[in-house]
């Protein structure tokens, strides 16, 4: 019995285990932080396989237990004090001397899709990077599928703003390129 549940399990959960951590990175910020969490989820899928329902998406269901671990973690890590050295952090702000790039870099991308709030970016990692449905992003968030297409317009419309307005920095006349478009 045990093996057959770890043979499913290893059949079903494991394949996910590269894509959970691309989405935990992003998630993280940092590769280690990343590593944990799908560590935690995997255990957690692991103790709650014998429940999961043969036949359904275990994708949505190990990316939901990704999603709410990861709330987990933020809330236990929000109730820690943060710790830092003032004289550390005072000099690498005075030694921080920003590159100025020609163009939009996958930098500006990044910058622009971190600046977005957590829930608008959780939908669009989802859906626009990790390629899930809609349906299976409304299941792994326990939402309806209404509030991820809200939430997923809402998150690219952010990006769009963010993005123009770093390109009007760099130089780039946005309102030319579209007029050329247009023609």
């Amino acid at each position: 019995m045990a093996r057959r549940l770890r043979e499913e399990f290893n059949d079903q959960a494991m394949p996910h285990v590269a894509a959970l951590l691309r989405t935990a990175t992003r998630l993280c910020g940092s590769r280690d932080q990343a590593e944990d969490l799908v560590q935690e989820t995997c255990l957690q899928a692991w103790r709650s396989f014998h429940r999961f329902e043969p036949g359904t998406n275990c994708r949505a269901w190990m990316y939901k237990i990704l999603i709410f671990s990861h709330a987990r973690l933020r809330r236990d890590q929000s109730r820690r004090p943060f710790v830092t050295d003032i004289e550390t952090a005072d000099e690498s702000v005075l030694l921080f001397d920003p590159p100025t790039p020609d163009t939009l870099t996958a930098q500006s991308m990044r910058a622009a899709f971190d600046a977005i709030p957590e829930a608008f970016r959780v939908a669009v990692l989802l859906v626009d990077v990790e390629g899930l449905t809609y349906r299976e992003a409304a299941d792994a968030l326990d939402v309806p599928i209404g509030t991820i297409m809200s939430r997923l317009n809402r998150g690219r419309r952010l990006m769009r703003i963010a993005l123009v307005d770093q390109a009007a920095d760099y130089g780039i006349d946005v309102a030319a390129a579209d007029r050329k478009r247009q023609v």
